[in-house]
């Protein structure tokens, strides 16, 4: 199962390093560092909630997200909407359970995340 996942796993790796690389750090540090504020978590939330990235490419991910000054809140707000909601998804969702169920799982995911954040942020 590792040597099936393996190229993709390489390829999600290499992707984000280049698109870290070409970030400069300062932009990254504005909108999702310790003095974005607010917006950083509006801007994490919304990430976390379009992007199609399995966990084991999130959790690095978010280490060098640390790394570059990017708050722990933050991180949290982008990993837990990343796990528990998906806005892209939501059609395919919605044929499964209706788009009532989905509407609302999803934003009461969002709420939680939003929540675990500010927890994060009360603690760390």
């Amino acid at each position: 199962m590792f040597i099936k996942l393996l190229p993709v796993l390489l390829i999600m790796l290499a992707l984000i390093s280049i698109v870290l690389f070409l970030l400069p750090e300062e932009t990254l540090v504005k909108y999702m560092g310790e003095e974005s504020g607010i917006a950083g978590w509006g801007i994490a939330a919304l990430f976390g909630s379009v992007a199609l990235i399995p966990g084991f490419i999130a959790y690095p991910l978010c280490g060098i997200l640390v790394k570059s000054g990017v708050t722990y809140s933050i991180i949290a707000v982008f990993i837990t909407t990343l796990m528990m909601t998906g806005f892209l998804t939501l059609p395919v969702e919605a044929k499964f359970f209706g788009w009532k169920v989905s509407v609302i799982r999803n934003l009461v995911s969002l709420a939680a995340a939003l929540l675990i954040g500010l927890i994060m942020g009360f603690f760390l």
